[in-house]
């Protein structure tokens, strides 16, 4: 990927887990879910906060990954990659206990709960690849991942356009638990990776 939209990437997944951070660790708890959420929130606290750190974390991480400072060193790229991977599997395991009280019913049971298996499963492949030294598949799978991690901003962009077109919260949240990660799959599938192949090929 080109320098400018890693930065891109990296200063809207900054922001996005600095806000979580913020609106977690700083402000007084549960102030800043929306109010048809405050019960759940309430109730699951521990499995919420934990969610929402690790996966800050994971976007702290994630993006810098995939710049060539970063990868020109192998032991800071390494270190990195596993405060990534233990933040996705910590917060992956939690996103996955929270998709069963996901504000939305099965819609939003099913989306979130599918995001959070294939977050876990992506690293899980990430990790054996690069421990059987497939650094290729590495690569691909770590992408994959990330595509999952940014979800947590694509969310919030999508909660921004649909308040700003006056939908109500409850008409749209269910489609946000399959927006905010398919089509950064999709994109991955369909565009990012078959030019990386590409590239790699004329290597």
């Amino acid at each position: 990927m080109k320098t400018a939209a890693l930065g891109f990437l990296a200063i809207m997944c900054t922001g996005v887990a600095g806000y979580a951070i913020y609106a977690y660790a700083v402000l007084e708890p549960g102030t800043t879910v929306a109010p048809e959420m405050k019960a759940t929130y309430e109730a699951h606290k521990v499995t919420i906060l934990t969610h929402v750190f690790f996966a800050a974390v994971a976007l702290l991480a994630g993006p810098f990954q995939f710049f060539p400072v970063i990868r020109k060193h192998p032991g800071i790229h390494r270190k990195v990659g596993y405060v990534y991977f233990s933040a996705v599997f910590i917060g992956g395991t939690a996103s996955l206990g929270m998709a069963f009280i996901a504000y939305g019913g099965l819609v939003s049971t099913l989306g979130f709960g599918s995001l959070a298996v294939l977050w876990l499963f992506t690293a899980v492949k990430a990790l054996l690849a690069v421990r059987q030294k497939s650094y290729a598949a590495h690569k691909i799978w770590a992408i994959r991942s990330f595509a999952l991690t940014f979800s947590a901003v694509t969310l919030r962009v999508y909660l921004g356009i649909f308040f700003a077109m006056g939908f109500a919260f409850d008409s749209f949240y269910p489609a946000l638990a399959w927006l905010c990660w398919v089509p950064n799959i999709l994109f991955v599938e369909w565009i990012l990776l078959p030019r990386i192949e590409k590239l790699n090929s004329f290597a």
